[in-house]
């Protein structure tokens, strides 16, 4: 089973979730799982992994390590267009493993930079010295106030695709150890009315595919106006390496994005109603007019 398809089953297990005397508002199939406290408050909840050999190469920086573990879930929050709070972590080492206070040391230094101290965790050890670092940070935030958390499901027809920086090429060029992650431009967006919006984790293509699903829409991208990083020419690995971190927002026509705290690049696409007997799907035109299916194109563990 592939990650795409194991996610439909946990959708469709938990779609009847409550959670005790608070309110489940969103659960899974969005960047963070939205909660109503007893006292009201909506609260935002994500968790993210990160394992040596897969999401890190062996030899990495300290430092870079524990800056992605936490940043990749800050990035989830800023998804939502909310502010991280608080983060728990976790650490299963190698055994033998003899760098665990400057990592998390680092990890805490990083939360505090993002205003997500550590308040907590759990430390575990493999049985084997070869057995990969894996870390796992959970950040909880809050929208801002007065405002709603920007889900998946909200894209409407005609509204226009932005992106808040180029894409493509982060595993390459290290990008991905050093992405900053949106919060200002996830607040600004939440504040002007954004439609959805989404953390770009496994690639412009899967993941604008996931926006699509759950709004119900086509979205209908241009390959020759996405924005490409330096280096990238060809754009399906450009819309298929993952690891970029930036937003897709879905914003209604005729929105300012003068004031955006960095500079929205498109559109480069729009939203359209499913046509009668089509099911909602994100496509990519080429230049040659040839059209591709988005979700084929992207990152599945």
């Amino acid at each position: 089973m592939n990650e795409s398809r194991l996610h439909q089953h946990i959708y469709a297990r938990s779609a009847l979730l409550t959670l005790g005397a608070g309110r489940l508002l969103v659960g899974p199939g969005d960047d963070c799982a939205v909660i109503q406290s007893p006292g009201g408050d909506t609260q935002l909840l994500t968790v993210d992994q990160l394992v040596e050999g897969r999401h890190f190469e062996p030899g990495t920086a300290i430092d870079l390590i524990a800056r992605k573990a936490v940043a990749r879930s800050v990035s989830d929050i800023a998804a939502m267009g909310g502010r991280p709070a608080w983060a728990l972590a976790t650490g299963l080492l190698p055994k033998g493993y003899d760098k665990a206070d400057d990592l998390f040391d680092a990890m805490s230094r990083w939360a505090k930079h993002w205003s997500c101290p550590l308040i907590g965790g759990d430390i575990a050890s493999h049985a084997s010295p070869d057995h990969p670092l894996t870390l796992t940070v959970t950040v909880g935030g809050e929208p801002g106030f007065g405002y709603k958390p920007v889900l998946r499901c909200g894209a409407k027809p005609g509204d226009l695709l932005y992106l808040t920086g180029r894409i493509g090429g982060s595993l390459k060029s290290g990008r991905h150890l050093t992405f900053e992650p949106r919060l200002d431009a996830g607040e600004w967006a939440s504040k002007n009315n954004a439609h959805a919006m989404i953390d770009l984790c496994d690639g412009l293509g899967r993941d604008s595919d996931r926006i699509a699903q759950a709004s119900k829409v086509k979205l209908e991208i241009q390959a020759a106006k996405v924005p490409l990083n330096d280096g990238v020419t060809d754009w399906k690995q450009g819309v298929s390496d993952g690891e970029d971190h930036e937003l897709l927002i879905a914003l209604a026509p005729g929105t300012d994005i003068t004031g955006a705290p960095v500079e929205l690049l498109g559109p480069i696409g729009d939203a359209r109603a499913c046509p009668e007997g089509e099911k909602p799907a994100a496509l990519i035109t080429d230049r040659d007019g040839k059209v591709h299916s988005a979700r084929l194109l992207g990152w599945d563990h």
